[in-house]
């Protein structure tokens, strides 16, 4: 099932499991993989797209591997919150993936997490080659972390 807010979300997960995050690009896949106490996003791998199929047999591989309870699936959406073809393309990998896999999925505004993501990444001092390496599960893991702060917060408020 694919979830527009966190909370719905959170609330299909099963509990101590970690959750993916994923940044889908033209030519990669950003993966990350939470801790299963949903507190600590890490980068994983970058997948080299290839088709559907494959892509999607890599991360449920992942997910499996993992024990995943749910995707963050970041949602490229346009600066002023609008949703353009990247939006849609993200969208329609979702309804993809919900036909091979019971997982929740959830979208998440990913906008600016590649800006923050080269930041961090030049702030360490790495290379530009293994910046470019890196980039994408670097991203995945910034957006899997606004994700698991939200739904902390959100625990935090609503109690």
């Amino acid at each position: 099932m694919i979830h527009d807010d966190i909370a719905g979300f959170a609330v299909a997960l099963a509990p101590r499991r970690a959750i993916l995050g994923l940044d889908l690009g033209t030519a990669t896949i950003g993966v990350a993989s939470s801790d299963t106490r949903l507190s600590i996003a890490s980068p994983v791998e970058t997948i080299r797209r290839r088709k559907f199929t494959l892509d999607a047999a890599r991360l449920l591989e992942i997910a499996s591997g993992r024990e995943a309870a749910g995707i963050v699936l970041g949602l490229p959406l346009n600066m002023d919150g609008s949703e353009g073809p990247r939006a849609q393309s993200t969208r329609a990998f979702a309804r993809n993936l919900t036909r091979l896999t019971d997982l929740p999925i959830v979208l998440w505004d990913e906008r600016l997490s590649t800006v923050a993501a080269e930041r961090a990444l030049i702030e360490a001092d790495t290379s530009r080659a293994k910046r470019a390496d890196r980039i994408d599960s670097v991203a995945a893991a910034y957006i899997l972390q606004g994700a698991l702060d939200r739904m902390r917060y959100r625990t935090a408020h609503d109690v």
